[in-house]
């Protein structure tokens, strides 16, 4: 069933089938909160609240846009609501660890090859969170992502040519620190899977059957 066909469902009270939305959103939502808190504990949550403030309000979806689309607004509201309200500092005096980026640039021995991927990521992971939340909420959501221009553009509220520009700043940052053949790793970065995500998919699921 596509998103929308789940929704008509879960309106009709099938209210047990909006976990496969919770399922197929998870990693990206989480990925956007990130993108903007740094935290993975704040951006948890954000995602946790996101989705019971969208099961509240269902009737307010108009089917104008995608319901992931829709989703996507929520998240990025709570998070920025939240990043003002506890006035988050960013990452961007956070020291590298230690012998790290080092380390991972060293040619590793096949036993130590996932070992090796674990820090790659890891190493890039730090780099973006250093971004500032503009320029790296951009790049979480064209190039992790992979949404267009004009959904970024539509998503934050911003011209189509400020998200090319943010894009364009936060890639010339990050080639500072990386090389570039960390870019196979994109598409593992800030992985949001296993018992985290079915922790999360629990605790949504806990509280829509309370309501």
């Amino acid at each position: 069933m596509s998103d929308e066909e789940v929704i008509t469902r879960v309106r009709a009270g099938d209210t047990g089938l909006f976990e496969i939305i919770v399922r197929r959103c998870n990693q990206r939502l989480y990925r956007v909160a990130r993108a903007i808190l740094a935290d993975d504990d704040e951006a948890q949550d954000v995602v946790q609240a996101a989705y019971l403030q969208a099961y509240t309000h269902l009737t307010q979806f108009s089917g104008r846009s995608s319901f992931r689309t829709w989703l996507i607004r929520i998240v990025i509201n709570e998070a920025r609501q939240r990043a003002r309200v506890r006035r988050l500092e960013l990452l961007s005096n956070t020291p590298e660890p230690e012998g790290l980026a080092a380390q991972v640039f060293k040619a590793a021995p096949a036993a130590e090859h996932e070992i090796a991927l674990r820090e790659l990521r890891q190493v890039l992971e730090w780099a973006v969170a250093r971004l500032s939340e503009s320029f790296r909420t951009v790049f979480i959501l064209r190039e992790v992502e992979q949404l267009s221009v004009a959904e970024t553009a539509e998503l934050l509220d911003i011209p189509e040519q400020t998200v090319r520009t943010r894009l364009h700043r936060a890639r010339a940052l990050l080639r500072r620190r990386l090389s570039a053949r960390l870019g196979a790793f994109m598409p593992d970065i800030f992985e949001f899977g296993g018992a985290r995500c079915d922790r999360l998919v629990a605790a949504v699921m806990a509280e829509i059957a309370l309501r």
